[in-house]
This record gives C-alpha cells, structure tokens and sequence, in this order.
C-alpha cells in the first residue's frame, strides 16, 4: 500500500505518475514520434537523466504496468492453492487482475482510452502491444502448465490462458472503440470472462 510507503518511496511513486501522465498527454497532444524525452522530462518537472532511471526509453513509458501486471498473474498461477481446479484458478487470476484495475488508485484504468488511441494510431507501439501479448500468454501459458503438469499438457494450457486473455482484451478493444466508459469497458471484460470461463470447463473433465 502506498500509505505504508516512506518518504522516499511515494516521492518516487509520484514522480513516476508524474513522468507517465506527462508524456501521454504531450503523445497525443503532440504525436509520439514528435515528443522528445527532453519534453517529458521538463514537462514532470525533472532532469532528462533522472527520467532514464524511472523508463529506458520514450516506448516504455506507454507500456508503464505492463510487467507488473505478468507478474502478478504469474504469482497467482504459482500459487496455486490445494484442490483449486484449472478454471477456478484461471477464473481468480482474472478477478484480481480486473479488482487491480477498478482499484481508485489504479492509474492504468484512467488513462486506457488515451493510452488505446496512442496504440491503434502508432504502428511502432502496435508491434509493441502484439509483442507484448504473445509474450504475457506464453509466460501463464508456461506457468499454468507447470502448476498443472500431471493434468494438463502445454497446448491446453496454451489454449485456456488464449481464450481467457483474448476474449477479454477483444471485449475491451470493442468497447474502447464505441466511446465506452472505463468502467463500461471493465464490465463487458468480465463479461467476457465469464463467457469463456464457461467454455473452459472441459478442461477441467476427466479424460477419457
């Protein structure tokens, strides 16, 4: 939490808000190819170095929880608890991913239709976004199957953590485009969930 943090802590934690809402606002403002790290930095009110020790590069910055976001499904997934089945398993990482973002604090949540717009209008950041993807469905894809090495196999894994991921980041992109509210989006994301959530209980069935 961040009312447990020291000084020095939430004096970062701000100055890193401060360094994304900056250059997402100058990115759609300006255009991204056209805003300079420079920019940025001036505009959070820091030093061009002190932004390189917060984001290696401009890119970075779109992508900001990203990462931490992996982590944290991966952990849940890790984590497995006694009994819990695949579905109830892919079903809690969903919920906790979609409570972190309706969290009040959540600046993720707050800046997704900007953030979306850079995206869908940049072919750099688009490539990103697909890089990133693939990438964050392999590592639950992996950790799935190692949680469940002696019931499921690697494409079953691959395919449950597929369906959930691409169902809701499709949901969301739908919504996004419609001019839906953030918490619109949030809902028709557990909607979706929950659509495949019901889909995926074959996966759980004793073979045959």
């Amino acid at each position: 939490m961040v009312d447990g943090l020291g000084l020095r802590e939430r004096k970062k934690l701000r100055t890193r808000r401060a360094l994304i809402e900056a250059a997402l606002h100058l990115f759609e403002e300006k255009g991204y190819e056209e805003t300079t790290v420079a920019e940025i930095a001036a505009a959070a009110d820091i030093s061009t170095r002190t932004f390189f020790s917060y984001f290696a590069s401009k890119e970075d910055v779109v992508f900001f929880d990203v990462q931490a976001r992996i982590g944290e499904a991966v952990e849940t997934i890790t984590q497995r608890r006694p009994g819990e089945t695949v579905v109830e398993l892919l079903l809690r990482m969903a919920e906790q991913s979609l409570a972190h973002a309706v969290a009040a604090t959540d600046l993720a949540m707050a800046l997704t239709p900007l953030r979306t717009r850079l995206i869908m209008s940049n072919p750099a950041l688009q490539a990103r976004a697909l890089r990133l993807l693939f990438d964050s469905q392999r590592q639950l894809a992996e950790a799935l199957h190692r949680a469940y090495s002696e019931e499921i196999d690697l494409v079953e894994a691959a395919a449950a953590v597929g369906a959930i991921v691409g169902g809701a980041k499709l949901a969301m992109m739908a919504c996004l485009e419609r001019g839906d509210s953030p918490m619109q989006v949030l809902a028709a994301a557990r909607r979706a969930t929950e659509i495949v959530i019901r889909g995926l209980q074959s996966v759980d069935a004793p073979r045959l």
